[in-house]
């Protein structure tokens, strides 16, 4: 039999045919009466996908794996005993009646046993739900082999006997999943299974600490990729960090958070880019934006930034005190030294009074850039940055900062991982230079 499993519809299908006596989700009852006639055309040389396709059935639903399954069955059984070996007599031979009324005791029993897992699964529910965030909407599961524990504990706690079938459906796993789990061998399995998950623990922290930035299991598959020529499975490396807790930090979403807008307008420009961020051509989209940056005691230092939409790669940065506008023209000054821009590159900013001032866009037109702007309170528009801006807050250590020197250090040091070492999942898991490399060697 294939693995392959019958829907709803596709078992309504094949029941329609009169040659099906019985559908399930995994298997096919056909009449003794097909039977008979498939051993009939099959001693005539017919093949049995033609037999089958001459009586209406769905040969490609059906599968031809079952189909020959089928065939070389009922002929051994012909073989044997003739036309009775063709007969279903599952139901009359089964040496068991089909329903097994328990005494009073057993069915107390059984309901004692079925809460004692109940209460213990929704114990273990509660507490894998403790970390959940409020805004996000998925199934928590508990994994095989708790429960298999959890089953195994019932049965001794109650002295029961004969219910492993009964509380493994009642818990939604295998009968034969629970007697491989607490076999001999299972059990050498899965020590030797943890022997080797410790070794590649050590691999992957050695991955998580490299320059001591957090990472999670992307980036820790692109670092072991990059700098030590190791190839993990994504799944296995997010299989190690559940089963060991290596938790990476991840910022809280905050659906309220608006960009700040400034209250005096300037004049702005159209929105030239329309999110058509990779245009194939590194230096051609330029996108910057302002955050700031809290450090000891509450202080707070400014951090503007322009990317290459295509490489993703920090072209220019400035740290600052304040908020004034110088803050945006150091950073645009800071262009000057990148020789690989586009002739018709544009720069896209949102429309903060650092960009609709005429002393900005004055500048910008010196340079020969063209100008682009989001439309007002999108934040959506200029996407890529906001996502740097979030990562960039993930994997520094500001806060512990207390100094605006120090700041300065923490943010040059990112600034260099990002750009030299940080692989990047979209960028072929290769850092932004690197993949920018790429892109002008092809050109």
């Amino acid at each position: 039999m294939t693995k392959q499993l019958f829907t709803k519809e596709e078992q309504k299908q094949l029941k329609r045919n009169p040659n099906v006596q019985a559908v399930s989700e995994k298997a096919i009852t056909y009449t003794d009466e097909f039977k008979r006639h498939f051993i009939a055309e099959n001693d005539k040389g017919k093949l049995p996908r033609e037999i089958f396709e001459e009586a209406g059935l769905n040969v490609e639903l059906i599968g031809l794996q079952r189909i020959s399954s089928a065939g070389k069955r009922w002929r051994a059984a012909y073989r044997q005993t003739g036309v009775e070996g063709l007969q279903d007599t599952r139901k009359t031979n089964s040496g068991r009646p089909s329903q097994k009324e328990g005494s009073l005791e057993e069915k107390i029993a059984r309901l004692e046993a079925k809460n004692q897992l109940l209460r213990a699964e929704n114990e273990c529910l509660k507490k894998l739900g403790s970390t959940r965030k409020a805004d996000v909407e998925e199934e928590i599961t508990i994994e095989a082999k708790l429960k298999f524990e959890l089953i195994e504990q019932t049965l001794q706690k109650y002295k029961l006997k004969r219910m492993v079938s009964y509380l493994c459906e009642v818990m939604g796993v295998s009968r034969s999943g629970f007697y491989n789990y607490f076999n001999e061998k299972s059990a050498q399995n899965r020590a030797n299974q943890d022997e080797a998950d410790e070794v590649v623990k050590a691999v992957i922290l050695k991955a998580y600490h490299f320059r001591g930035r957090k990472k999670g299991a992307r980036q820790i598959k692109m670092t072991l990729q990059n700098q030590y020529g190791i190839t993990y499975n994504l799944k296995r490396i997010r299989r190690i960090m559940k089963k060991f807790d290596i938790i990476c930090p991840i910022r809280k979403a905050n659906p309220a958070r608006r960009m700040a807008k400034a209250t005096k307008e300037h004049r702005t420009c159209a929105n030239e880019l329309q999110r058509n961020f990779k245009q194939g051509v590194a230096g051609k989209v330029l996108l910057t934006d302002i955050t700031y940056l809290t450090y000891k005691n509450g202080k707070r230092a400014y951090l503007s930034t322009i990317k290459d939409a295509e490489t993703n790669e920090i072209l220019a940065y400035e740290v600052s005190p304040s908020l004034h506008l110088d803050i945006a023209l150091t950073t645009l000054k800071q262009l000057k030294k990148h020789a690989h821009l586009a002739e018709d590159a544009f720069i896209h900013s949102d429309q903060g009074f650092h960009y609709t001032s005429p002393i900005y866009q004055a500048l910008v037109k010196k340079m020969g850039l063209g100008q682009s702007m989001s439309r007002r309170g999108n934040c959506w528009d200029n996407a890529p940055q906001e996502s740097f801006f979030g990562h960039f807050k993930d994997e520094t250590n500001i806060k512990a900062c207390e100094t605006l020197e120090e700041v300065k250090r923490e943010i040059k040091n990112y600034m260099t991982y990002y750009n030299h070492y940080r692989g990047q999942w979209n960028l072929k898991k290769l850092p932004p230079a690197k993949y920018r490399q790429q892109l002008q060697q092809v050109a």
